[in-house]
Parts: C-alpha cells; sequence; structure tokens
C-alpha cells in the first residue's frame, strides 16, 4: 500500500495550487486576531471617579474636594469607588466652611457611587464596562467576561476536530466562520452584559474550531516539506498580522458597538474563498468518496501545469488501507506507567503556564505605560520574530534546552520589571515585549515537542489533553491582569516566576531532538533525574527531522 504522499508527489512541492492553499487559508486566520484580543479595547477600563450631581448645591471648592484621595503607584489620585457623604459636604458648603482648613477632610463619612460614575473619555469613548458600570463591586465581571470567552475556546477545541471528522474539513471551517462573524455582528446589539457574555462565549468557539479545522485542512493538503512553514510561517504569523491591525481599527473607532462592526466586516471577505478552497482530498479518501479526490488532485495538477496520471487512486488499494483498525485507546494510557505518568503530568503543567504566560502579557497591554494602541500593536509585532525564531531553533537544536531557554529569558525578563525605577517607563515597556517573545516562542514549539515525546498510538490523545490544559491557562489568565488593580507589578512577579519554574522543570523532560518517534511506551525515552540510566538501543537511533505539526495555540 503506497502512502498518500507518494500517490501525489507528481504534483511537486511548491507549485501554484500550494501556494494558492498556504495563502488563503493563513489568510483565513486574520480575523482570529480581531477577535482573540479584541477584548482588550472592548472591555477597557479608563479611570472612573464617583459622580456628584450638578443637582447638588456645592461650591467650587467642596466639588473639587468631594472625592477622597489614595495613593497608587507613588502619587495621589481620586479614589474610583467612593465618595465623602453628599448630604454632609453639601452642609458644610451652605456653612461657608472651606475643605481642608475649616474641615478635616479624613474624619469625613464617605458613602459608595450611589450616582453612578463619571468616566474619562482620553483612550476610550466608549466600552462594555462604561455601558453597563463594570467597575468597582462589579469589577469581576470584566475579567470573568474574558474567561468565559476561552471557555468558549476550551469546549470549541472539544467539538472542532469531530465535527470536521464527520462533515469534513471544508464545510466545517466555513460554517465556524460564520459563527464566528454571525455572533461577532449580533454581540453589537447585545443590551446588557448577560447577553454579551453568552454571545462571546459562543464566538469563542467558532473562532478556535475556525482556526484548527483551517490548520487541519492546510496539512492535509500542502506537501511534508510545506507543513511546518505553514504551521509556523504560515498560520502563526497571520494571527499576529489580524492582533496588529486589531489597535490600528481601535484607535481611529472608540466606540465599542461601532469597533465591533468594523472588527466583524472583515469575515465577510472570507466567503469568496469557497469556491478557491477545496476539500481535503485525505478526509475524502478515508470516506471512500475516491472519486471526488482524484477530482481535486486533477484540477490540481492542471493548476500546477502537470499532466497527472490516468489513474491516480487504486480504489481496492485505498479501501484495504482504510480498513485496517487501529488499537482503541484510552486517557488512562497516558498514565499506564510512571514514566508516561510524569511526562503528562509535566506536559499538562508546561502548557498550562505557557499558556498563562502568553495571554496574560497579552491582556495586559492597557495596564502597561504609555499609549495603549501602540503597546496593543507591539504585542503583535513581537510574535513575528518570536515565531521564525522558533522555526529556526526546532530545525537545529535539541527541544528541551530551547524551550527552557525561552522560558528562562522570558521569565527573567519579567522579574527584573520590579526593579525597574517607575520613571523609565520605556523600560519596563521593552522588558514586557521581550518577556512576550520568551514566551510565544516557547508556545510555539510545545507542539512538536509533545507529538514528539509520545508513542504513535497514544500521540493525538497526548496532545489533545495538553493543548486542552493550554485552554485551561488562558481562562486563568484575565484574573492575573486582574491582580493588576490591587499591585502594578504582582502579575509579573507572578509570571516571571511560574514562567521561570516550569521552565527549570522542562530540563527534566527527555530529548527528543533528532530521536526515532516511539511506536509504543517501551519505547518512550526515560524522564531525566539526577541519575541518568543508559539509553536503549532505540533512543540512540538518529534520523530526519520527523513529521510533526506545529501550531501556537
Amino acid at each position: 500500500m503506497r502512502d498518500y504522499d507518494e500517490v501525489i508527489a507528481f504534483l511537486g512541492e511548491w507549485g501554484p495550487f500550494q501556494r494558492l492553499i498556504f495563502f488563503l487559508l493563513s489568510a483565513s486566520i486574520i480575523p482570529n486576531g480581531f477577535n482573540g484580543m479584541s477584548v482588550v479595547f472592548l472591555a477597557g477600563t479608563p479611570e472612573h471617579r464617583c459622580r456628584v450631581p450638578d443637582t447638588v448645591n456645592l461650591s467650587s471648592s467642596w466639588r473639587n474636594h468631594s472625592i477622597p484621595l489614595e495613593t497608587k503607584d507613588g502619587r495621589q489620585v481620586p479614589q474610583s469607588c467612593r465618595r465623602y457623604r453628599l448630604a454632609t459636604i453639601a452642609n458644610f458648603s451652605a456653612m461657608g466652611l472651606e475643605p481642608g482648613r475649616d474641615v478635616d477632610l479624613e474624619q469625613l463619612e464617605q458613602e459608595n457611587c450611589l450616582d453612578g460614575w463619571e468616566y474619562d473619555k482620553d483612550v476610550f469613548l466608549s466600552t462594555i464596562v462604561t455601558e453597563w458600570n463594570l467597575v468597582c463591586e462589579d469589577d469581576w465581571k470584566t475579567p470573568l467576561t474574558t474567561s468565559l470567552f476561552f471557555v468558549g475556546v476550551l469546549c470549541g477545541s472539544f467539538v472542532s476536530g469531530q465535527l470536521s471528522d464527520r462533515f469534513g474539513r471544508k464545510k466545517v471551517l466555513f460554517a465556524t466562520m460564520a459563527v464566528q462573524t454571525g455572533f461577532s455582528f449580533v454581540q453589537i446589539f447585545s443590551t446588557n452584559w448577560e447577553m454579551f457574555t453568552v454571545l462571546f462565549a459562543i464566538v469563542g468557539m467558532g473562532q478556535i474550531s475556525n482556526y484548527v479545522v483551517a490548520f487541519i485542512l492546510g496539512t492535509e493538503i500542502l506537501s511534508k516539506s510545506v507543513r511546518i512553514i505553514f504551521s509556523t510561517l504560515g498560520v502563526c504569523t497571520f494571527f499576529a498580522i489580524g492582533y496588529m491591525v486589531l489597535p490600528l481599527f481601535a484607535y481611529f473607532i472608540r466606540d465599542w458597538r461601532m469597533l465591533l462592526l468594523a472588527l466583524t466586516l472583515p469575515g465577510l471577505f472570507c466567503v469568496p474563498l469557497w469556491w478557491f478552497i477545496p476539500e481535503s482530498p485525505r478526509w475524502l479518501i478515508s470516506q471512500r468518496r475516491f472519486a471526488e479526490a482524484e477530482q481535486i488532485i486533477q484540477k490540481a495538477a492542471k493548476m500546477n501545469s502537470i499532466v497527472a496520471p490516468a489513474g491516480i487512486f487504486d480504489p481496492l488499494e485505498l479501501q484495504e488501507l482504510n480498513s485496517l483498525k487501529q488499537q482503541k485507546v484510552i486517557i488512562l494510557d497516558l498514565f499506564k506507567t510512571r514514566n508516561i505518568a510524569t511526562i503528562t503530568v509535566m506536559s499538562v503543567m508546561l502548557w498550562m503556564l505557557t499558556s498563562v504566560g502568553y495571554f496574560a502579557l497579552s491582556l495586559n497591554v492597557p495596564n502597561l505605560h504609555g499609549d495603549v494602541y501602540l503597546n496593543c500593536f507591539l504585542s503583535g509585532l513581537i510574535e513575528v520574530p518570536a515565531y521564525f525564531t522558533a522555526w529556526l531553533l526546532l530545525r537545529t537544536l535539541p527541544r528541551r534546552y530551547i524551550i527552557a531557554g525561552v522560558l528562562f529569558w522570558g521569565g527573567g525578563v519579567l522579574l527584573l520589571i520590579q526593579v525597574v525605577p517607575e520613571d523609565y517607563n520605556f523600560v519596563s515597556i521593552g522588558l514586557v515585549m521581550l518577556g512576550k517573545f520568551g514566551v510565544t516562542s516557547a508556545f510555539s514549539m510545545l507542539y512538536v515537542f509533545t507529538a514528539e515525546l509520545y508513542p504513535t498510538l497514544v500521540r493525538n490523545m497526548a496532545v489533545g489533553i495538553t493543548s486542552m490544559a493550554s485552554r485551561v491557562g488562558s481562562i486563568i489568565a484575565p484574573y492575573f491582569v486582574y491582580l493588576g488593580a490591587y499591585n502594578r507589578l504582582l502579575p509579573y512577579i507572578l509570571m516571571g516566576s511560574l514562567t521561570v519554574l516550569i521552565g527549570i522543570i522542562t530540563l527534566f523532560f527527555p530529548e527528543s531532538f533528532g530521536v526515532t518517534l516511539p511506536e509504543n511506551l517501551e519505547q518512550m525515552q526515560k524522564v531525566r533525574g539526577f541519575r541518568c540510566g543508559k539509553k536503549s538501543t532505540v533512543s540512540m537511533d538518529r534520523e530526519e527531522n520527523p513529521k510533526i505539526l506545529i501550531t501556537a495555540f
């Protein structure tokens, strides 16, 4: 029985057909960069203070001193959630007393913002925070909105693969694009926070499903030599492009509803792609739809100006191939032996904590000093060299050393932020971007590292479980950002410490670079400790880089 790649070898590696598929599928990922990080601007929290109604009879002096002060980042600023009791200061104002001279402000009774809030409009004209007052007692709703988006991402991760296996890659790809675009449009008409958040979770389901299915479709259509480039410099880089374009939209459109409309419209440009992106011939073959698969390959050959063989597939041969039954495996097989259980637990920790670092740094952009729009652009821009660096490192160097190295780099520079003087804001921003570079590079290497560690029998399951752990990390990440409201440095101290910790743990993984992919549990490399046993004969066998798929999310 011939391998599929051998059957279609006559098409070549990088003809017009492959280039078209590469760029169209990569371009379809750009809206994911919009939706994935749009919450930074849709749910931005501007500076705010209690509203003092104009109807309250206060002198200009008392009106200026109606809000208590607090120390924040070394300076005195008005409190966001408290004001002096209006009835009391109105009496003082009527009596002609002056604040600070005749009245000790520290002794005055305070009250909550009973008349709402006044929001600073220098950065945001309107967000879901200002529209539904998600501040003070309700400030927990803002990180919950982001977390529930990633809960939707987690659910989408569950169903996208199964749906594409059942109904086909192409149909599910465009159906999930429609879900992402359609529900984003419906979000514009949200009447309350609850409606917005539920719709946002559904958008998250569509977003990750679109990403995963586009990734699967591309890796199944493209040749072996192009797949790794597609998985890193293709889909990941185009995601970063969408991420970089997001602050450009947000800068010119400061109202959250109009911004969401502008971010939704590019999804409509994906509709014409239906007539250019074919179904996966591999999937059609798995469904025994040989004639349709052969028709797609014939069109590809014509586009590449190649004369295809008269009979591309031998139906009997392929039917025999598809009739082979794979041994059933369950999740407990990832804990069957002490060695594989240890690797699984460490892999789950590696994925989850790396994901926490990546998304917390991305979502924390509004808390950085300087212009939020420029900082968001830089946060997306730094991902491009990070993906390119990961691709270069994966080609030539041992996996555990390069992953640990970029994690040490990322965590180390984040820990340095606490020693930077407050006046050197540009240095802090630079360190944050360098930290994002390290964490992003590590994140983009995890698929290839995990896939190389596990034997063929449980490889897909292992990648799926660890990928799910990264979704859990993304759900937790908004609460790391939330801690910044209490202490500006606390998120960086926690992220830096956890990133360095997981970098240390990475050094105890077995090495997979240049090692034959294991086929069973006995062939798996052993976890490294203080004593290293003698390597097995299998582990000493060297080969070219195996056929592994890489993705960043």
